[in-house]
């Protein structure tokens, strides 16, 4: 009798298409929530972040969306599903990369297209010859970043603008070292009022888009490593998105907003206030260098407020729901509510590793790691400096989307990393 029941069951699996496999692969809501609150609970205990927002699900389905903790630790305001964390890095993907994807898939712009014939301020420069695919995997050699910000900023007897030790004259903390208390702003670019053609940077500062011309050619000199090998930088997409945007005369802002109504999400874009509240806003750091001011409804990196909040390395804010419909089309090979929303050929394109053996793992935009005891080979996603984390596993059928801001009130709290926090809630709902 008991056999004959087996036979019966197995002949309902294998009628209704369900394999072992997939009844094995199941997803544990109830176990992996209870981890989930024990790793945020701890971490909300000794000061990680002062809270977050989560999300994890499959292709189809959403299994756990919770919220913890408060906007800052003040613990006035509760941390709500509408509210939107600066995404910081996580922006390379969300925002530059998609809408890279989806040129490429309508033919408007090649991986092969090279800097300087598609950006005329290039075309005779050390760069020019840099590829959009060199860029999107980060093989270009130009260094990791360059601080713009800081030629604006000067101090009248030539003093430093930072020291490693607290005195009278440096003292408040940013990051780990203290600034000076005497630092004056460059009013030949910088205005704290608003002027014809300027560009609004902060809620009080408004920047001479003359000083373009100086970024530009800082970025034209900045491979200053070996073109071929890996090294992440920010001016590779910022130079990704001065590409798209020449060849179709739109701003990276407004290609993706194209994608993110197709998609029916409203809770993500950049400069937050223009389209939520700033009680909506998460906010990140207390910068007593540049801004000095508690960042809630800009964006946090300074690369990315010099151009005015839009920029293809950072600038995206977003609750996780929103990410999450992004997750779901990129599991489903760029299909969402039966719409192709990307080429399938093209996330395939972008979501694997193509310079695998030389040891590269990164995709093309997308964060990829060596397979280890967190990630395997297939994975995909980006982190954000800010505290943000999503990943991808098609494998499994999974994704997982972890937004906090630990920059609060200070960059300098690197415990969630030291802790492997994210990686180890990603490895737990992988299992």
């Amino acid at each position: 009798m008991k056999k004959t029941g087996i036979r019966i069951v197995l002949v309902i699996l294998i009628l209704s298409g369900i394999s072992f496999s997939s009844l094995k692969k199941s997803f544990d809501t109830k176990q992996n929530e209870v981890f989930i609150d024990s790793m945020m609970n701890n971490a909300l205990k000794k000061g990680f972040f002062p809270g977050a927002q989560i999300i994890v699900g499959s292709k189809d389905s959403v299994f756990i969306v919770k919220n913890y903790g408060y906007h800052d630790y003040s613990k006035k305001d509760l941390v709500k599903t509408d509210d939107v964390y600066d995404l910081a890095s996580m922006s390379k993907v969300l925002g530059a990369t998609l809408v890279a994807m989806r040129l490429v898939g309508e033919d408007k712009i090649s991986l092969e297209d090279k800097l300087g014939d598609v950006v005329l301020t290039y075309k005779n420069t050390p760069i020019a010859d840099l590829t959009l695919f060199e860029l999107l995997t980060h093989t270009t050699g130009l260094k990791s970043g360059i601080t713009f910000y800081k030629s604006l900023l000067s101090t009248p007897d030539g003093s430093p603008l930072l020291s490693n030790q607290q005195s009278v004259d440096f003292p408040d903390l940013f990051d780990n070292m203290y600034v000076n208390k005497n630092i004056v702003y460059d009013t030949k670019y910088l205005s704290f009022e608003p002027k014809d053609n300027y560009v609004r940077i902060y809620k009080n500062m408004w920047l001479n888009p003359e000083f373009y011309k100086s970024v530009y050619d800082q970025i034209a000199v900045a491979n200053t490593n070996k073109r071929g090998q890996y090294l992440y930088s920010d001016l590779n997409l910022i130079l990704v998105q001065q590409m798209m945007e020449a060849k179709t005369g739109l701003k990276l802002d407004q290609m993706a907003r194209g994608i993110y109504n197709e998609l029916g999400i409203s809770k993500i874009g950049y400069n937050p206030l223009q389209w939520t509240s700033e009680q909506n806003v998460i906010p990140t750091e207390i910068d007593y260098l540049f801004r000095k001011d508690t960042i809630r409804g800009y964006v946090h990196d300074e690369a990315a407020a010099i151009l005015g909040g839009v920029s293809g390395n950072a600038g995206l804010f977003a609750n996780a729901q929103s990410i999450s419909v992004i997750c779901q089309m990129l599991l489903n090979n760029g299909k969402y509510n039966g719409n192709q929303i990307l080429k399938a050929k093209v996330v395939a394109t972008f979501t694997k590793s193509p310079l695998v053996k030389k040891g590269i793992y990164r995709g093309l935009g997308f964060d990829k790691r060596k397979p280890d005891e967190f990630f395997k080979k297939d994975d995909f996603g980006h982190t954000g400096f800010t505290g943000t984390f999503f990943f991808i596993n098609p494998e499994k059928n999974r994704f997982l989307i972890i937004l906090t801001n630990r920059v609060n009130p200070t960059r300098s709290n690197r415990l969630m990393y030291k802790d492997d926090f994210s990686a180890k809630i990603w490895k737990q709902i992988n299992k």
